[in-house]
């Protein structure tokens, strides 16, 4: 494999990662976001799919991040009758973030990113190395 196509692969790793944390933030962001007037649904956590793309100037499969979309499960209640968006029997729903799983997630997302990061790293030292071969 040349130096190349690794950086390029290890590129569109780290754009895809970038993507995903920044989804997971904005799901951290919202972990206390409910709606504003009676049975509103609250926010509704993204989840992110990732997708493999041939790129054919370079030769290889190149990861790219895919759709986007909500987190289909339920939304848990809460029993707060003065709240703005209670519905007529004092109940709110709240979004279905667990921010426990999105730091896990976040955190899982950060390694992958430095693994990317570290395959780049390498990469640009070994090509120092063989430029300072050939120079000499």
């Amino acid at each position: 494999m040349d130096f190349l196509k690794s950086l390029q692969i290890a590129a569109s790793g780290l754009r895809a990662q970038t993507g995903r944390m920044r989804v997971i933030a904005e799901n951290i962001a919202n972990a206390d976001s409910t709606g504003t007037t009676p049975g509103a649904e609250p926010y509704r956590r993204k989840v992110v799919s990732f997708e493999s793309d041939f790129d054919r100037k370079v030769g290889a499969e190149l990861v790219k991040l895919g759709k986007v979309a909500g987190d289909q499960s339920d939304f848990e209640t809460r029993y707060e009758p003065s709240h703005p968006a209670a519905d007529a029997k004092g109940y709110i729903k709240l979004p279905n973030v667990s921010t426990m799983i999105e730091l896990a997630d976040m955190r899982e997302a950060q390694r992958s990113y430095e693994a990317n990061l570290n395959v780049v790293r390498s990469s640009r030292s070994m090509v120092q190395r063989t430029l300072d071969i050939l120079k000499g």
